[in-house]
């Protein structure tokens, strides 16, 4: 059983005991996502938008912003194309564009992004996927970057489109490799024009084709040689074997708890994939047979964006899935050891249905110590603004709380206009932006300026903000599972690269604490089998640990 649900009329100041506010135009965001045209798109490449990262790339406590933008078909007059953009934190609610200074103003069809330390010189590294090369941006530690994606040979294919990605030590050898997914095999010689075919029309409208009729992808690992060099190791380990697939979100945790890191792929109209680690370098796909593939009703879904927690407590991390309008969002409860029970109905996340789907997390904006969930939502087609239908093209975000017996609540309505006001998300990122200790979000808009969601607690809970620093493991920590046990309540995450759509969260780890006001045990399993304990720390603070400060194992 569950501790019994607050009431509404109980829960403080706010029906929520917390306020949100999109504050990103206080905050200095000056950015536009660029992705295609806004009122019609010709070709798929124009649907996808871009992702967005949380990133202390610094190192001084504070989380910066990494915005990744596109284009358009047309392209622009030389010196005015759009680019990425990184804002640097300023401390005070508001932050300062510093792209140019640190050598980031690439343009393209910029897709995802994940954030690592590859090289384990202290300084997180950004990688961002693109149709065509892809880039790893190199952190020089002095405020700069220098791109190095051929030289590191992780530029790819130039021909491809890749999406999703994330950094993972999956052999633990104390470097991070690199994962990459791909959506479809698209070029400008082979784009079909909109209405051309069956898979080319939506509701009566002539729209984009694809991704349905276009060929399939596989994905890439790439295994980081600790010389600044990467080999890609997609045949050799397994990776290669599932083909056919629009891949689009990627999602890296330890699924049955044996140390290991997995990774799950959301796939756009395909099944989704699960890669379980062998431990020798090698993985096995075995998401049909673990039961996070398809529906409930056994049906292949259009998947997008991606999330985990354990959010009922029972020690097993739970997945959360993103799909296309007339589809639910996707609830895999793990009963233990990597096996997925579809409880989307159930637990109350299946009533919106006409929204389409990108971004999500599982996160706590009220600091109770149960996971929630936002995700955000807008369609593809903009040529749905010229008939009267139930599904729109801007969309509204989606909040849901955790009633913590294994059911949600849909607290949309409750949080108000930064969530209920349409839009059309794309990527998003969960992280303390201005150290108060309630998680914030920020989202990336298609053709649109982003919203930077700050959470402002009213109801006196705790909370503890955790960054964890990799000696014998990675610098960056990726793959760390941290224990958190406060008086009855015992919780669990992991430091993780990538996931959401195609975004990066702050690499730091957060725990809710509700009413406790110490944490009675802090247990951090490292990547490199190392285990650190604390006892009786306090809450409410920041702090730093460094694999083997209080060590057993």
């Amino acid at each position: 059983m569950g501790l019994p649900v607050l009431s509404l009329q109980n829960a403080g100041p706010s029906p929520l005991g917390y306020s949100i506010q999109d504050v990103a135009r206080e905050a200095r965001l000056d950015f536009l996502q660029v992705c295609g045209g806004d009122t019609s798109k010709k070709y798929i490449l124009e649907t996808t938008g871009s992702g967005v990262a949380f990133i202390d790339y610094d190192n001084d406590g504070w989380l910066d912003i990494f915005l990744v933008n596109g284009t358009r078909m047309e392209g622009f007059p030389p010196g005015q194309s759009p680019t990425s953009k990184l804002f640097h934190n300023n401390r005070d609610g508001t932050f300062t564009d510093v792209t140019a200074k640190a050598g980031l103003t690439h343009s393209g069809w910029g897709q995802g992004v994940c954030i690592g330390d590859y090289d384990n010189d202290g300084f997180d590294d950004i990688f961002v996927t693109y149709w065509g090369e892809d880039l790893l941006y190199h952190n020089n530690g002095d405020g700069t970057f220098t791109e190095i994606g051929r030289k590191a040979k992780v530029a790819g294919d130039g021909t491809r489109w890749s999406t999703g990605c994330a950094f993972v030590d999956y052999d633990r050898d104390g470097k991070l490799d690199l994962f990459v997914t791909h959506y479809v095999n698209f070029s400008m010689q082979n784009a079909k024009d909109p209405g051309s075919n069956p898979y080319c029309v939506y509701r009566g409208l002539a729209i984009n084709c694809g991704p349905r009729g276009l060929q399939g992808e596989t994905s890439t690992l790439y295994h980081n040689n600790g010389d600044g060099t990467f080999t890609d190791v997609s045949a050799s380990s397994g990776i290669l074997k599932p083909s056919g697939y629009f891949g689009l979100g990627v999602l890296v945790a330890d699924y049955d708890n044996d140390g290991w890191p997995d990774i799950y792929v959301a796939s756009d109209s395909t099944p989704s994939l699960l890669f379980m680690n062998n431990h020798d370098g090698t993985f096995r796909e075995d998401g049909t047979l673990r039961g996070v593939a398809f529906s409930q009703d056994g049906m292949e879904q259009a998947g997008m964006g991606v999330s985990t927690a354990d959010y009922d407590h029972n020690g097993w991390l739970d997945i959360l899935k993103t799909n296309f309008s007339d589809e639910v969002v996707n609830l895999y409860h793990n009963d233990g050891k990597a096996v997925f029970t579809n409880v989307s109905e159930a637990s109350g996340l299946s009533a919106r249905t006409h929204y389409v789907g990108w971004g999500c997390g599982f996160f706590d904006p009220d600091n109770d110590g149960y996971a929630d969930v936002l995700y955000v939502n807008g369609h593809v087609y903009p040529e749905l603004e010229r008939i009267h239908t139930d599904t729109t093209y801007r969309e509204p975000r989606v909040l849901y709380r955790n009633l913590r017996d294994g059911k949600f609540e849909d607290v949309s309505q409750l949080a108000g206009a930064a969530i209920t006001t349409p839009s059309t998300g794309r990527g998003c990122a969960f992280g303390d932006f201005n150290n108060d200790g309630w998680v914030d979000v920020v989202v990336n808009n298609q053709n649109a300026g982003p919203s930077l969601l700050k959470t402002t607690g009213q109801n006196g809970n705790h909370w503890i903000n955790i960054k964890l620093v990799g000696v014998k493991s990675n610098r960056s920590a990726i793959g760390a599972r941290v224990k958190c046990v406060a008086g009855q309540l015992s919780q669990i995450d992991e430091v993780r690269s990538g996931g959401s759509y195609i975004s990066q969260s702050d690499l730091r780890i957060h725990f809710g604490l509700g009413k406790n006001k110490v944490i009675d045990r802090l247990e951090i399993q490292w990547p490199s089998g190392t285990i650190d304990q604390l006892r009786s720390v306090a809450a409410d603070q920041f702090i730093r640990i460094q694999e083997g400060e209080s060590s057993r194992r």
